[in-house]
């Protein structure tokens, strides 16, 4: 089992609708700024952002943050969310599915509705630029 140990840095990010069809990619695609980290004791925190330098007008800039406890089977990663920047995301478990391409670590949260914008399965890209 790969472990996800360490730090990464957010590479890419996609988005598909219900029919797998691409949607706009979200925090920016590939100008995304965003770290995740995982220590040993199973801890994380995941901070993502767009990092684009400007936004068409009328956009807003992606934002988001959270950290907790996580368990890795290998397959899924699960993390007992205990701070965020949703307040709705405290105490609950936030699921990712996730598969290694290479050199990549790619973590795919559920679909879900998205504020103002269609329902969409997002998938992140991850390098790993540190270990713990």
């Amino acid at each position: 089992m790969t472990t996800l140990t360490g730090t990464w840095r957010l590479v890419k990010a996609y988005a598909f609708d219900a029919e797998d069809r691409p949607l706009p990619p979200p925090y920016g695609g590939e100008a995304g700024m965003g770290r995740v980290t995982f220590n040993d004791e199973g801890r994380m925190m995941a901070v993502l952002c767009d990092g684009r330098p400007t936004l068409p007008a009328g956009q807003v800039r992606e934002y988001n943050s959270y950290c907790g406890s996580y368990t890795f089977d290998g397959r899924q990663l699960v993390t007992r969310v205990d701070a965020a920047k949703s307040p709705d995301w405290i105490g609950r478990d936030e699921v990712r599915d996730v598969r290694f391409e290479g050199k990549f670590m790619v973590l795919r949260p559920p679909f879900r509705p998205m504020a103002n914008r269609p329902a969409e399965q997002r998938e992140l890209w991850w390098e790993k630029i540190a270990d713990v």
